[in-house]
Parts: C-alpha cells; sequence; structure tokens
C-alpha cells in the first residue's frame, strides 16, 4: 500500500515505543529542502528555523515517552548533501530528542542491504520503504507486508556497527 500525504503522517504517527530509520542515500533531492541546501553551499547562515517542524515532532514523541532514532550510511568522501546534513539538518534533530547515530561503509558493509533503499521501522514490527531515484529524488513510500524479522536484524547489525554522530564528526570538516 502506498503511503502519501495524510496517510503517511497518520502511520507514522501511530507508532506506541519506538520509530527508527536505516538511512542509506547518499543524497536526497528534496524539493523543500534545496533552498537551504544551496544556502549551505554558499556558505551562508542557517536560518534560525530550520527543520522547526520536525524538530517539533520529534520533541512531542520524546515528551510522550517514544523513542526515535535513525542510523546515517555514509561512505568517505561524503558528499556534498551529508555535509550539509551533518552541518545543519543532524544536530538540531538530536537537541530535539533524535538518537542519530552514523555507520561508514567505506571498507565494510556488514552484510547490509544497501540496495539503495531506506526504511522506517515502527515498534520492531511494521515497515515502511522509501524509495528513490538514483539522484535521491523520492519515487513514494510503501507499507512492507513480509516478514520483519530481517530489518529487526539489519537494525541489530547497523546499531552495533554504528557509532554516535557528535562521535563521528569530532575532527570532521563539515
Amino acid at each position: 500500500m502506498l503511503l502519501d500525504g495524510e496517510a503517511w503522517r497518520r502511520f507514522f504517527d501511530a507508532f506506541e515505543r519506538e520509530a527508527w530509520r536505516f538511512e542509506a542515500q547518499p543524497s536526497y533531492t528534496m524539493p523543500r529542502e534545496q533552498e537551504n541546501v544551496g544556502r549551505f553551499l554558499r556558505g551562508e547562515e542557517k536560518p534560525a528555523d530550520h527543520n522547526a517542524r520536525w524538530h517539533e515532532r520529534v520533541r512531542g514523541y520524546v515528551e510522550s515517552g517514544r523513542r526515535i532514532g535513525r542510523v546515517r550510511i555514509v561512505s568517505q568522501p561524503l558528499t556534498e548533501y551529508q555535509r550539509y546534513q551533518f552541518a545543519w539538518g543532524i544536530p538540531g534533530n538530536i537537541a530535539a530528542g533524535e538518537d542519530i547515530r552514523v555507520l561508514d561503509v567505506t571498507r565494510d558493509d556488514h552484510g547490509l542491504p544497501l540496495s539503495g533503499r531506506d526504511w522506517w521501522m515502527f515498534d520492531e514490527t511494521l515497515i515502511a520503504h522509501l524509495n528513490f531515484r538514483p539522484d535521491g529524488t523520492q519515487i513514494n513510500r510503501e507499507s512492507y507486508a513480509g516478514d520483519p524479522a530481517p530489518y529487526r536484524e539489519w537494525k541489530r547489525v547497523a546499531l552495533d556497527h554504528a557509532v554516535p554522530f557528535e562521535e563521528y564528526v569530532k575532527g570532521l570538516d563539515v
């Protein structure tokens, strides 16, 4: 089942304990982000309200006792989008309460499915695939009706090998 607009919002917000993302695209071409990516690349100041709507949602989840996190897959050298995300996006998400870790697969993919598909897992049972074109443009989101066990294992492997964002970026020039 495709998840679009309000259907996606209802699907996402229904989690009871944890929402967790496997984030593997080297770049995302999201129309609403393009202006800010351009600002970052030109060396301009980050807008004060950057990503404020997401931060509000994350704070709401955390205040209600739910957890939200992700592992961001990268390989060196970082893409321009990843540098933007590391400098402007992720620090604010963490401050809002999201647990973000980084897994560098430059030398070892750890057996993870690095096929170009991102996914969210909710409460260890519900999976939503995020499908992208090679340029990082999202095609769609769809609920996955199969066995969630492989996703739980991929999450375990990713978390076992990932490091907290703050640790990963120490000494990194983003």
